[in-house]
């Protein structure tokens, strides 16, 4: 594991819905490290596989650093709940992109890569 944090998900602007991505936003110290990467978020005693983005929205010109965590294959409100990160791999660093369709196409590219980080381990591994 790289590093872990939790907080409370906080409801935002919807962007990541809006997007196809629903995620779970959560403010982050200072120091938490940047980047997109791959982890487990666990909730309520149960754990998902998730692409996380821990830095500043630089495609939308946002100055506050946060998480927003995409949980794979998990559909429900999490609003108000405590969310436990653990942080296992780094896929790349956050970048700006020209427009949303290419932000879109790269976090596409994203989640293939975690579900093909999480199915080339066992469970035991992780």
């Amino acid at each position: 594991m790289l590093f872990s944090f939790s907080g409370i998900v906080k409801k935002h602007l919807r962007r990541g819905t809006m997007l196809g991505f629903p995620t779970a936003n959560i403010e982050v110290e200072p120091e938490t490290p940047e980047g997109i990467f791959v982890g487990f978020a666990n909730v309520d005693s149960r754990r998902f596989q998730s692409l996380i983005f821990v830095g500043k929205p630089l495609t939308f010109d946002e100055q506050d650093k946060k998480a927003e965590v995409y949980l794979l294959d998990f559909d429900d409100n999490l609003y108000n709940k405590k969310l436990e990160i653990n942080v296992l791999f780094k896929l790349r660093e956050n970048i700006k992109f020209s427009s949303k369709d290419t932000l879109v196409a790269q976090i596409k590219e994203d989640e293939r890569q975690a579900r093909d980080y999480f199915s080339n381990f066992s469970k035991m591994e992780l």
